[in-house]
């Protein structure tokens, strides 16, 4: 027959393997896409013949395909804010998306 006790702690280490689970689950949510602070490519980059408002209003797939080469980051989705650098880079974009949708184009 098995202790009570053992019942016990195998309960609670299953408890806190769930709860670690579940927290790993919640951190592996797909990251943004996007060069993320990048300086563009050789290339070029095709957005710079459109005014930043023309990317305002387009759905994000859109907007990411016309940023191809461009320096270019993810700054908010749907209320859920990313992670940026502070350096300063006129030549790249920061979009914020909402129900896929670019709503606001920044500079910087």
């Amino acid at each position: 027959m098995i202790a009570k006790r053992t019942i016990r702690r195998w309960l609670r280490q299953s408890a806190m393997l769930a709860a670690g689970g579940a927290l790993l689950a919640a951190c592996a949510a797909p990251a943004p896409t996007g060069p993320q602070g990048a300086r563009g490519t050789p290339e070029g980059c095709a957005a710079d013949k459109l005014a930043d408002d023309a990317l305002v209003g387009k759905p994000e797939a859109e907007a990411i395909g016309l940023l191809q080469g461009c320096a270019w980051r993810l700054g908010e989705r749907d209320g859920q804010q990313f992670p940026g650098t502070m350096d300063y880079n006129p030549q790249r974009r920061t979009l914020g998306v909402k129900a896929g949708k670019v709503v606001w184009v920044r500079r910087g």
